[in-house]
Parts: structure tokens; sequence; C-alpha cells
């Protein structure tokens, strides 16, 4: 009975973590089979985003390719200023707990919402590794966010603004 029970609940976790790696591993896409406008190469390095500033077109659909150059694992999150705030806190209550699972995810944690809907686009990326994002740029809002808010990596200046043009 004993063994039935650990079965159980090794496969359970089992398939919980792998659906939850599906939504931060090493490619996301919030536009599956979206035609690409351009792709936008990022790199992070420890505690900076290179280029700090992006300036998209409402409605465009890019290819982000995240390059971690970097000792320590990031992240790459897209949203507005409150929803990376509310991320920001989830990730110091989980402490590090949330990117130490071996998928490259977020260990199951529901990303928060920003206020163009839906949940932020987001990849995790070890180091020397690279990740892409697709993504297409909402038309109702002015400016964006992109953060890694691995605890203090937000707070030592990995953050950058992406400028919304019509």
């Amino acid at each position: 009975m004993m063994r039935k029970s650990l079965l159980a609940i090794t496969l359970g976790l089992a398939a919980t973590s792998a659906l939850a790696a599906g939504e931060h591993g090493g490619s996301h896409s919030s536009t599956p089979d979206a035609e690409i406008d351009r792709t936008i190469q990022v790199e992070a390095g420890d505690m900076w985003f290179d280029p700090e500033t992006l300036g998209i077109t409402a409605g465009e659909t890019v290819r982000f390719k995240v390059v971690n150059t970097g000792n320590l694992k990031h992240e790459f999150v897209i949203g507005d200023a409150a929803a990376q705030e509310a991320h920001r806190e989830m990730m110091q209550a989980m402490g590090d707990s949330g990117h130490g699972d071996g998928h490259d995810g977020h260990g199951g944690h529901d990303m928060a919402e920003g206020a163009h809907g839906g949940a932020m686009p987001a990849v995790t990326i070890a180091p020397g590794d690279t990740a892409e994002l697709v993504w297409t740029a909402p038309a109702d809002v002015e400016s964006l966010v992109y953060a890694c808010n691995i605890p203090g990596h937000y707070e030592s200046g990995m953050a950058g603004e992406i400028q919304l043009g019509k």
C-alpha cells in the first residue's frame, strides 16, 4: 500500500512539473503561428539588460532572442509596472524555490496578469543559454516594462522599457 501511495505522489509531482515547465521553458509564444515582423536581440548580463529601452509599434509581432551572458539564471518578463511588481512580490515570497526545479521554469507558480489582459509573457534563461519569446505588442498601452524579477535582480537594475508607438 505504501509503495502505491509513493508511486502516485511521484507521478503526480512529475506531471505537475511537466505542466509547469511548459510555461517558461526555452521558448514561449504568446502568439502561436504568428508572422514575425522583426527579431530583437536582448542581452541579459548579471544585473542589466542591453538595450535598456525598446521602441515597438503597437500590433507588431516581435521575436525576442534573449541571450544570457551572465553567470546567474535570469528571466525576461514583459508586463505593465503593476503586474511586474506583483510578480516580483510573489518571487520574493517564494525565495529562489521557483528557479531551482531543473526545468528553467517558474516552479508552477502563476504569472500575474497585466492590465492589457492575459498572463505576462516570460522566459527563464540559464547562464550561457538563449531563449526566444514571440510577442505581439498591444494597441491599448503606451509603455510596458521588461524585467528580471528573480529576488534582487530588478532592484539591482535588471529592467527596461518598451515604448509603444502607433
